[in-house]
């Protein structure tokens, strides 16, 4: 089968396409044959050794995936040859085929593509987890997300929104705030012209905002934090602007507020019924017509070190997808 393979950590000009051999499954796994994987920001960050662990090489990069079961690993699977399934792994998407925990895979839902399947399970997944399971979000709450025109910020936006909240959106320019607000965001922040605190305090009549949505990280979140409500919960979900940022604790005492970790793979394997019941509760949305990815857009296989490029260069509003019928 090919691959998408890094041999080395480095920049997406260094990962090989190539031939490498096919996978067989353990009892636990089912092996499929892949036709869509998604690329989200923590791609770009394996394929360069700075994200949580780190994978032996060889290994290919892409974690959500869509695609045909072609061999389970013992009787009694919950899945059979030839379902139409989407699932996660850790690394590995970017190839013909892949090994997936029988657990983390699901039933692919009638009129979901497959492309649209790929899109879904990380950023919705993180998205739900971080505004249910973390912030305890509560109707009429107000939510700003940052990065909100990214593939996780925007499903934020949109599932704040179907949650009841009030939704203000943050991005870095105007073509990006006008996505957000197709997708709920009742008022929207641009990075570059307006100063966020201030704005912050302007959109919620000097509240504050009671959620903060952090997939970003740098100078925009203690920005942020100094314009948290009483009792705000900072969702802490990443670090896409590259730089970590060291917040002075003190503001979450002064505003009776709490920075709050989100790593939704880690919440998958030590929470996974409840994390099913999120999925369920998400794809249940999807098949009712109530969310729906944004696909900015689609690459072939051999075209990927390209898409995890541009997602590094910031080119990419919503989701961009491996497509391997392209």
């Amino acid at each position: 089968m090919k691959a998408i393979i890094c041999n080395q950590f480095g920049q997406p000009s260094s990962l090989q396409y190539q031939e490498v051999a096919s996978p067989s499954p353990k009892e636990d796994e089912i092996l499929i044959a892949v036709k869509a994987c998604s690329v989200n920001f923590p791609d770009t960050l394996i394929i360069q050794g700075k994200y949580q662990f780190r994978p032996p090489f060889p290994f290919s990069p892409g974690s959500d995936v869509a695609g045909i079961v072609l061999e389970v690993g013992k009787e009694g699977s919950p899945f059979k040859v030839g379902d139409a399934v989407v699932g996660f792994v850790p690394f590995g998407g970017f190839a013909e085929q892949v090994l997936i925990k029988a657990s983390d895979c699901f039933p692919k839902p009638t009129g979901m593509t497959m492309v649209n399947a790929a899109a879904f399970l990380l950023a919705y997944g993180t998205s739900y987890h971080a505004l249910k399971d973390r912030a305890n979000l509560l109707k009429d709450e107000t939510v700003l997300v940052l990065g909100a025109s990214g593939g996780v910020g925007l499903t934020a936006v949109e599932l704040a929104k179907r949650m009841g909240a009030k939704v203000i959106a943050a991005a870095s320019s105007r073509e990006k705030l006008a996505l957000c607000q197709q997708f709920g965001a009742d008022e929207v922040i641009h990075y570059q012209e307006e100063n966020l605190k201030d704005r912050i305090k302007e959109l919620t009549n000097g509240k504050g905002v009671d959620v903060i949505f952090d997939p970003v990280g740098g100078s925009f979140s203690e920005a942020a934090l100094r314009a948290i409500a009483w009792k705000g919960r900072h969702l802490i979900v990443g670090f896409a602007n590259g730089e970590i940022p060291k917040i002075p604790v003190n503001l979450t005492l002064l505003k009776g507020a709490s920075i709050v970790g989100v790593f939704w793979g880690a919440f998958a394997q030590k929470e996974p019924q409840k994390s099913l019941a999120n999925i369920h509760q998400l794809l249940t949305w999807f098949s009712e017509g109530k969310i729906n990815p944004h696909i900015d857009k689609t690459y072939s296989l051999q075209d990927a070190p390209k898409a995890l490029g541009d997602m590094m260069d910031r080119k990419v509003k919503g989701k961009i997808v491996i497509d391997m019928d392209l």
